[in-house]
């Protein structure tokens, strides 16, 4: 399949941005059936807001609610996101990492 360039715009900022041959390739490589919605420099500032928890209007990602449990396994105090519930082990997350690999 023979790909052109293409010039889209930015659903956050606006501009008009360039999708390339190459970038249409490795989309198209990696399965991605969607252009971009948005230029390169924004989707670098959507992929930091993510990692950071940071959002462009300034406000901060709430902190997740922990809840301190005792693991199943080695008998650690640790926190975890959900309220354990009594009916099922909790481990730690070195245990859980140890029983997920055992696993696979």
């Amino acid at each position: 399949m023979a790909f052109q360039e293409k010039t889209l715009t930015c659903a956050d900022c606006g501009k008009t941005f360039l999708f390339t041959v190459e970038e249409q390739e490795f989309f198209a490589a990696e399965g991605y059936t969607n252009e971009p919605k948005r230029c390169p420099a924004c989707r670098q500032k959507r992929r930091i807001e993510r990692q950071t928890g940071d959002s462009s209007n300034g406000a901060r990602k709430e902190a997740r609610q922990m809840y301190l449990a005792v693991c199943a396994q080695c008998g650690k105090e640790t926190k975890v996101p959900f309220k354990p519930r009594g009916d099922r082990p909790v481990y730690c997350r070195e245990c859980y990492a140890r029983n997920k690999s055992k696993a696979s």
